[in-house]
């Protein structure tokens, strides 16, 4: 979001602040570009939209690189919540199944959403059935750690359900342990 700046500020009378903070009331603009000048920073509208607008006297380079560096450090402490997809076939062997659902469970405690999927060949969709049972169980088996957002569905020769993470709460019994501990 740029600012108006300086003389690119039009209006006939604007609101003052000054750079530690101190209203300094409304004045006509050339006015408050004057003060500004003198101590060297630059007029910034900070409200356009106000009656009058609302403009601060700032270092507006130092502001830029402030907001910039504010900026990139939410980015990098957010999270993206990515939905990973894990894909079996109803014959899936039992070993290869305990791989996929300790793969489920490790994208799920980081936090992603799951997207389970069978995918049914051939004659294999005359036992649709098989495929639901497999993911009633994948679900099953994570119901510690996830809840189904949306049970199996089939869509052409996909079958497929969503599971997400529960959310993590602290347990609140920790404090009561650690005072049992210290009298014993």
């Amino acid at each position: 979001m740029t600012h108006p700046l300086n003389e690119d500020i039009r209006e006939p009378q604007v609101r003052l602040i000054a750079d530690d903070g101190e209203q300094l009331g409304i004045m006509s603009s050339e006015d408050a570009l004057r003060i500004a000048e003198e101590r060297d920073l630059d007029l910034v509208m900070i409200s356009p939209q106000a009656k009058p607008p609302v403009c601060k006297i700032m270092d507006y380079g130092k502001y830029r690189f402030e907001q910039s560096k504010r900026e990139k450090e939410a980015r990098k402490n957010q999270h993206v919540i990515e939905v990973k997809e894990i894909r079996m076939s109803p014959s899936i062997g039992e070993n290869d199944f305990l791989v996929k659902l300790r793969n489920g469970q490790k994208f799920l405690t980081e936090g992603n959403r799951l997207k389970v999927t069978v995918r049914f060949r051939g004659r294999e969709m005359a036992h649709t059935d098989l495929g639901r049972q497999l993911l009633e169980r994948f679900a099953a088996e994570c119901a510690e750690i996830a809840k189904l957002d949306k049970g199996a569905k089939l869509e052409g020769r996909l079958m497929t359900e969503f599971l997400s993470p529960k959310t993590q709460t602290p347990p609140k019994k920790q404090p009561k342990q650690e005072k049992a501990k210290e009298t014993n």
